[in-house]
C-alpha cells in the first residue's frame, strides 16, 4: 500500500513539473506570445466586405423585411424609431426622385441602420422588382436614387422532342414555360402550336438572366431557334433591324420574315372557347340563332392582352355588353377590338405598337368565364381573322439584307450542331465519309 501511494505522488509531482516548465517557457519567449495574440484577433477581426446597393453591409445593422398590409413608408421608419418631422422633410426631398406612396404589399425593402444604441436609420431600400432597387439616403443630406443590379447574360442552348406539347417537354426538363411562349410568339404565323404533332423537334439558343451572378431572373431573349415540324424545317435568327429604336425581329434562313402584320393571338390562352360564327346557336336564349362576331380566347384573369398590330386608340370604354374594351384604327382596311378587360391600359387617341400591353384578361360586361373577346374588321366589316390572307410584315431591308445573311452563318453553324436528344451523332471520321472526302 505505501508503495502505491508513493507511485502516485511521484506521478503528480511530475506532472506538476511539466506545467510549470511549460509556464517558465511562456514567460521566456514573450514576444512569441505576443504575434501568437495578435494573430488570434487579427483573425478575429478581418470580417470580408459585403456589398450589396453600393453599401458596405457590414458598416450597418441590415434589417431586412417586405412591405406588409397596412405598411407605409412613415409608418417603417417611425416604428425604427424616425421622428415625425424627420419622416415628412424624407418625403418631401425625396418625392422628385420616388413617390413613396407607392411601395407595394409583397415588396421586399432593406434598412441600414447605424451601429449605435438606437439602431438608428441611415438609407431605405425599396426593390418593385428583382433587378431594380430605390435607395432614400437620409444620413448626412437627404436624397434619393433609382440603380439596377448588376445582371449576367447567360447563353444556353436546348433541344427537345414533342410527346404532348412543348410545355410539357420545357417542364420535363425544369425549363421555364416562358421560353415555350417566347418560341410560340415567333413561330405565330408559320407553325400553329396547339397542333403538333408527336415527334416533331426543335433546338433553340438562348439568354439566361442572373442577378449578382446567382439570382435566376428569367430569360432574356432568344437568339436563334429550328422548329422540325411535320419533317419540315423551320429556322428562326433574331435581327436588330433598326439599331437607333432598338427594333429586332426573326427572319428565316433566306432572311424572309416569319411574322404578319398581325399576330393572331392578343394573349398567352389556355384554349379558343368560342370561335367566329355567324350561325351559332344558343340553348339559353331558345337555340335561337345569335352570331357570334368574335374569337373569344379563354385565359386567366389578369393575363396582358396585347394589340395584334400597331395603330392608333379610337376607343377606351366601358358599356354594359363589351364590359371594359378597346378599340384600334391600324389602317384604312383593318381596325381590331378587345372585349371584357378587367382593366384598360390605353386611352382614346393614344398609338400602340404592335404586342404592347393595353389591358388585362377579366369578367367585365356580357360574359361567364374569363377570356378577351377578339373582333376584327375589314373595310367596316367584322371578319374571322383566321380565314384572312394578312398582309406580312415589313420585310428586311435590301441594303439590310447581305449584312444579315452574313451575320446568321456562324449561329446556324451553331445551332445546326446542337444534337436533338436522343439522337445518335455521327462521329467526325463518318461525316468525312457522307461528304466524300
Amino acid at each position: 500500500m505505501d508503495q502505491t501511494r508513493m507511485r502516485r505522488l511521484g506521478q503528480k509531482c511530475t506532472l506538476l513539473l511539466a506545467v510549470t516548465l511549460g509556464f517558465i517557457s511562456c514567460k521566456s519567449d514573450p514576444e512569441k506570445q505576443t504575434n501568437e495574440d495578435l494573430a488570434v484577433v487579427e483573425k478575429e477581426v478581418l470580417v470580408p466586405d459585403v456589398y450589396e446597393f453600393g453599401f458596405n453591409l457590414n458598416d450597418y445593422i441590415v434589417k431586412r423585411d417586405t412591405v406588409k398590409a397596412g405598411d407605409s413608408f412613415g409608418k417603417i421608419l417611425e416604428s425604427n424609431n424616425v421622428g415625425f418631422s424627420k419622416i415628412y422633410e424624407i418625403a418631401e426631398t425625396a418625392r422628385d426622385s420616388f413617390d413613396i406612396r407607392k411601395i407595394q404589399i409583397g415588396k421586399p425593402y432593406t434598412l441600414l441602420c447605424a451601429k449605435d444604441s438606437l439602431e438608428t436609420p441611415r438609407s431605405f431600400i425599396y426593390q418593385p422588382n428583382k433587378e431594380e432597387y430605390v435607395v432614400v439616403n437620409f444620413h448626412d443630406s437627404i436624397h434619393a436614387f433609382t440603380s439596377r443590379k448588376p445582371i449576367k447574360y447567360v447563353e444556353k442552348e436546348y433541344s427537345g422532342v414533342i410527346n404532348s406539347n412543348i410545355s410539357q417537354t420545357l417542364a420535363d426538363d425544369g425549363l421555364s414555360l416562358i421560353l415555350a411562349y417566347k418560341m410560340s410568339d415567333i413561330y405565330a404565323w408559320t407553325i400553329d402550336f396547339t397542333r403538333l404533332q408527336k415527334g416533331d423537334r426543335f433546338k433553340v439558343i438562348y439568354t439566361d438572366k442572373y442577378i449578382d451572378d446567382t439570382i435566376y431572373a428569367g430569360i432574356d431573349k432568344i437568339k436563334a431557334a429550328y422548329f422540325q415540324h411535320n419533317t419540315e424545317p423551320f429556322y428562326a435568327f433574331e435581327f436588330e433591324t433598326d439599331p437607333v429604336n432598338g427594333i429586332t425581329d426573326f427572319y428565316n434562313e433566306e432572311a424572309k420574315t416569319l411574322r404578319r402584320a398581325f399576330l393572331k393571338a392578343p394573349v398567352e390562352y389556355k384554349r379558343i372557347s368560342s370561335r367566329f360564327n355567324l350561325n351559332r346557336r344558343i340553348a339559353l336564349y331558345g337555340n335561337r340563332v345569335r352570331p357570334h362576331k368574335g374569337t373569344d380566347f379563354a385565359a386567366n384573369i389578369g393575363t396582358p392582352i396585347v394589340a395584334t398590330a400597331s395603330g392608333r386608340v379610337t376607343k377606351s370604354s366601358y358599356t354594359g355588353g363589351n364590359g371594359n374594351y378597346v378599340k384600334i384604327r391600324h389602317n384604312k382596311i383593318y381596325e381590331t377590338q378587345y372585349l371584357h378587360m378587367q382593366k384598360r391600359k390605353v386611352k382614346e387617341g393614344e398609338y400602340v405598337k404592335q404586342g404592347d400591353v393595353i389591358g388585362w384578361v377579366g369578367m367585365t360586361g356580357n360574359t361567364s368565364g374569363p377570356h378577351v373577346c377578339y373582333r376584327f374588321w375589314k373595310n367596316g366589316v367584322q371578319v374571322d381573322p383566321f380565314k384572312q390572307k394578312l398582309p406580312a410584315a415589313e420585310p428586311i431591308s435590301e441594303n439590310l439584307k447581305v449584312k444579315y445573311l452574313e451575320y446568321i452563318k456562324p449561329i446556324k453553324i451553331q445551332i445546326d450542331a446542337v444534337p436533338f436528344k436522343g439522337v445518335p451523332q455521327h462521329k467526325p471520321e463518318q461525316n468525312l465519309i457522307t461528304q466524300g472526302y
